[in-house]
């Protein structure tokens, strides 16, 4: 007997390859299967504005990375000694505006100079739900910790998602026609919604997803992230202490569904090579100046470079010098 109601799984899906530079943007799931592409070496933009989680700062994100616009002063506020930007996550704040511009600027910059050659674009919606600023009108991405009065929370409709994104992505589609986009809902309830609220929230993301889906046909996909949880998986062993969370067996069930369905042979044969160099360099002997370890790291250089010459475009600078400082300790 089978115990469990597997999810459909997108069919015919382009393929995802290291060659292809990817964008991602979102809400905190977008990390977690973030986090695995980059263990995997793919050429990964991940949350250059941080952890978004509503479909219309996502929106506003991807027009500022297209018209490559710095960000100003008059943009930031300042709270707690801190200045922030509406738009981005605390990690980007500082206790000057021209430190947190300059951070905020930078990764703006390296993004929109890359978006000629992204080639994936993964958009992970997390919430319906929007917090527009009373004094501005603005959705924000980041509340910051302001005060609730600040701010009038909204469900956002399906028309409206649809309308913001319909002409955002014709405008990358032209600027970049070689796009392919990936949409998927995040499985994180939000439960200060409450959880009626917080199932119409990705309910209205599913549907409004739904319809974009059928705009562009032939440069969307949807990936059922939510669906595998919530319906496959099913139970709350799946989910990590909080109840909210997938925890990490869930994530990785997802990532190996994922990898089923976007990656080819010759990249999961190009994953298990970087899978051998990345558990290598976890490897701590006993005796680190015995000529055995040093001829292992020198055997790991040897496949580092093998596996550069045959994928130039792969990023294995810091694991080199990782071997080079352990093969000469007195460097370090």
């Amino acid at each position: 007997m089978d115990f469990r109601t597997p999810v459909e799984r997108p069919i015919g899906a382009p393929a995802i390859t290291h060659a292809q530079p990817i964008l991602m943007m979102g809400s905190c799931f977008t990390e977690h299967v973030g986090a695995l592409l980059n263990t995997y070496k793919f050429n990964l933009d991940l949350n250059p504005f941080g952890i978004l989680y509503n479909p219309l700062s996502i929106a506003e994100a991807l027009k500022r990375v297209l018209q490559g616009n710095p960000y100003r002063q008059e943009e930031l506020f300042l709270h707690r000694e801190l200045w922030h930007s509406p738009m981005h996550h605390s990690a980007f704040s500082a206790t000057t505006p021209e430190t947190t511009l300059s951070k905020i600027n930078e990764r703006l910059l390296r993004t929109h100079q890359n978006i000629q050659q992204t080639e994936w674009l993964i958009l992970t919606f997390g919430t319906a739900y929007v917090y527009r600023q009373q004094e501005t009108g603005k959705v924000v991405g980041n509340c910051h910790q302001l005060p609730e009065r600040m701010f009038t929370r909204k469900r956002l409709t399906v028309e409206e998602i649809v309308q913001s994104y319909q002409p955002l992505l014709t405008a990358w589609f032209e600027h970049s026609p070689q796009l392919k986009v990936l949409l998927t809902v995040s499985p994180i309830r939000h439960a200060r919604d409450g959880m009626h609220a917080n199932q119409l929230s990705k309910a209205t993301l599913l549907l409004a997803i739904d319809e974009l889906c059928e705009l562009f046909p032939q440069n969307l996909v949807y990936f059922p992230s939510y669906e595998i949880v919530h319906d496959e998986l099913r139970d709350y062993r799946f989910y990590a202490d909080d109840m909210l969370h997938p925890s990490a067996v869930a994530v990785r069930y997802i990532w190996e569904i994922f990898s089923d369905t976007f990656f080819n042979r010759e990249t999961t044969d190009l994953m298990k090579r970087i899978e051998e160099i990345n558990q290598a360099l976890e490897h701590r002997p006993f005796h680190p100046e015995s000529e055995t370890y040093k001829r292992f790291l020198e055997q790991l250089v040897l496949k580092i470079e093998q596996l550069i010459s045959k994928y130039p475009y792969l990023e294995f600078q810091k694991e080199k010098e990782v071997c080079h400082i352990r093969l000469n300790p007195s460097l370090n």
